[in-house]
């Protein structure tokens, strides 16, 4: 195959970026909100809480109650936000329509609209739960919906349940995906059916943390940290997995697919990688976490959330969590999630949008985060034990993915052909890249997969640009790593 559509050169510049734009304006994305737990005696007032998400362009946040502080603050914002009837008050609003009724119009109606409640999360994790309130469930989401129904709020607001992977009887392969027995016809199967009948979403939680974590020594951390792999073949499905979540969310849906509710739509309401961990806990550092949630941002900003199983499913992603929460029982990773410290600075930096507001070379749209401007928890620089191999800490705290500061380029895979094949065309074309190495016979033909020649074509943009905010970009199509990578035995090169 040919690096470049060789008929795409002759096109003038403005025809070429017109082409390579209407790849990205065409398709939707995506959003991205963040999960706002209180498990804290030091956070900041809920008025500073809302100032911070603002500036930060965060418009979706999701709640584990009802607290009338924080909703009153959320009030006139604009910011869209899922609130939550507690496990504790679960069984009550399944017995009792009045209770349900009684809680929408104190918690829900008492707000809406000038707070954009959307939804509410009846419950969390409740199979889990050591309290046995499964089957409680299903009746409290219909009452629940009923007294929304009652009060007309069920056109904006949606009722869900946050559920766990530990609701799937098998996960692996992606394919043989199945609810567990004990929750398929008696739970799920009921829920589905109201979340189709009433235009809802199934919202799930998952880390990819805790499989790797409990599995470090057979899955790839890159491909846990939706960095560069080979892929895993999905021999049931015959589909390749380029990330772990993908791989978990796609069992998600093989588990619907077998009740016959493909159409139902799911929103991943947490996920996430903690910052620090105990020596024991595999994975947990500030480096990884920037990984995982910076190169999930960018990906569901840029209009390619979608799984193999449900490529144009476009899934909607609440990270966890905005603060670090130190009460939290548990490892020390359970109190370390947090995006930011109780002082409002970044444990690491990512953006929340594509703009980062900082202003871009590629028209507003690069999205980026920066390795060496975190700093890990307690500020010694040392966030875990088991920090990634390809990251180093300095002495004052902050993380830093290589020792020379250099930074390469490369394609990001799950956008898809189309996007990688514009990005390519227009790096070799109108945006100047030396693309002479690959070209059939070139020293960096081989391997001669488009992805391999897209890194090479986009790590000499990068470089010539002298390595300039939002030059390694390319619509979402590319992103910046900072240990050399190597593409069969071609290495990419580290300056013009």
């Amino acid at each position: 195959m040919l690096p470049l559509s060789q008929s795409m050169w002759p096109l003038t510049a403005c025809s070429l970026l017109l082409l390579f734009s209407s790849f990205f304006r065409s398709s939707e994305t995506g959003s991205i909100g963040v999960n706002y737990g209180r498990v804290a005696n030091n956070l900041p007032p809920a008025a500073n809480v809302v100032q911070l998400l603002k500036s930060q362009g965060i418009d979706q946040v999701k709640l584990y109650d009802t607290d009338p502080n924080v909703l009153r603050a959320l009030a006139g914002t604009g910011i869209r936000v899922v609130v939550a009837l507690p496990n504790e008050q679960l069984a009550a609003a399944a017995r009792r329509p009045g209770f349900a009724l009684a809680w929408v119009q104190r918690n829900v109606a008492a707000y809406h609209p000038a707070t954009q409640i959307q939804a509410i999360a009846v419950g969390n994790e409740v199979f889990v739960d050591p309290h046995n309130l499964t089957s409680a469930l299903v009746p409290a989401m219909q009452n629940v919906h009923a007294a929304l129904a009652r009060l007309r709020l069920d056109a904006d607001v949606k009722v869900s349940s946050p559920i766990a992977l530990t609701a799937l009887q098998n996960s692996y392969p992606s394919s043989a995906g199945s609810f567990r027995a004990d929750l398929a016809e008696p739970v799920m199967k009921p829920m589905l059916e109201l979340l189709r009948q009433t235009g809802s979403y199934l919202m799930v939680n998952a880390y990819p943390f805790f499989a790797y974590e409990a599995n470090a020594d057979v899955i790839s951390l890159d491909y846990a940290l939706f960095r560069p792999n080979p892929g895993v073949l999905d021999s049931g499905n015959g589909l390749k997995y380029y990330s772990l979540l993908d791989a978990q969310i796609d069992a998600v849906f093989a588990a619907m697919s077998a009740l016959k509710y493909d159409d139902v739509k799911v929103v991943i309401s947490e996920t996430g990688w903690p910052s620090k961990g105990d020596a024991n806990e595999t994975g947990a550092g500030a480096a990884n976490a920037a990984a995982y949630n910076g190169n999930l941002v960018r990906r569901v900003l840029s209009g390619n959330a979608g799984t193999p199983r449900r490529p144009q499913a476009d899934l909607d992603v609440y990270l966890f969590a905005l603060f670090n929460e130190d009460q939290k029982p548990g490892p020390t990773s359970e109190r370390n999630y947090g995006l930011f410290y109780p002082d409002e600075e970044k444990v690491y930096d990512i953006e929340f949008t594509l703009s980062g507001g900082g202003g871009s070379s590629n028209g507003g749209a690069a999205l980026r985060w920066r390795e060496n401007r975190g700093r890990a928890d307690g500020g010694d620089g040392s966030s875990s034990s088991s920090s990634s191999p390809s990251s180093s800490s300095t002495g004052s705290g902050r993380v830093s993915a290589s020792s020379t500061g250099e930074k390469w380029c490369v394609a990001n895979g799950m956008v898809g052909r189309g996007r990688l094949q514009a990005a390519l065309d227009y790096a070799c074309g109108e945006g100047g890249a030396d693309c002479r190495s690959i070209q059939p016979g070139a020293d960096c033909y081989e391997p001669n997969t488009l992805e391999a020649h897209a890194s090479y074509a986009f790590n000499s943009y990068f470089q010539k640009k002298g390595r300039g905010v939002g030059t390694c970009d390319f619509e979402g199509a590319a992103y910046v790593v900072s240990q050399a990578p190597s593409i069969g035995k071609c290495t990419l090169p580290a300056g013009p």
